[in-house]
């Protein structure tokens, strides 16, 4: 049995992602998925016509490793960021509450004419969060080291 390095034990890179179609997009929203953040870690910026998230991403990239080597499951803080982003909407969040949790269950991108469309962060529990943008235009990138999930487990949804 040989103890040569695979490629998938090489060292762990911080996710760097762009989407500019809504292919990218959903793999963005898969890496994405089950991403926690207080609500005082959303920012709109209209001057800069950009909308960002500070997210604890759940790394379902590490799953795999996690597993094979029987090792807890980690998190990574990761920034969400949408640009050209004309108006911003929510439906069923509170924002007068600084205490709460919200939790990212998908990201998705509806066209409209020459370009421009909405992307919809859907939130457990009901909450959303739309975006009126001139152009699909979002980043996802990593911005500390991963740590070992607080909770040790990996997110289900049991349907």
């Amino acid at each position: 049995m040989s103890d040569d390095a695979k490629f998938e034990d090489g060292g762990d890179q911080p996710l760097r992602l762009m989407a500019l179609d809504a292919d990218d997009l959903s793999v963005l929203s898969a890496l994405a998925q089950d991403a926690v953040f207080p609500i005082t870690e959303m920012t709109w910026q209209p001057s800069q016509r950009r909308f960002a998230l500070l997210l604890n991403r759940f790394r379902w990239e590490d799953k795999p490793a996690a597993d094979r080597r029987g090792r807890p499951v980690e998190r990574v803080q990761a920034v969400l960021a949408v640009n050209d982003v004309m108006k911003v909407q929510s439906q069923g969040l509170d924002r007068g509450d600084a205490d709460m949790v919200l939790s990212l269950l998908s990201v998705s991108f509806a066209p409209g004419e020459d370009g421009m469309g909405r992307i919809e962060l859907t939130l457990a529990g009901d909450g959303a969060i739309a975006l009126e943008v001139e152009a699909l235009d979002v980043t996802l990138r990593d911005v500390t080291r991963p740590y070992l999930a607080p909770s040790k487990h990996t997110p289900e949804h049991p349907e």
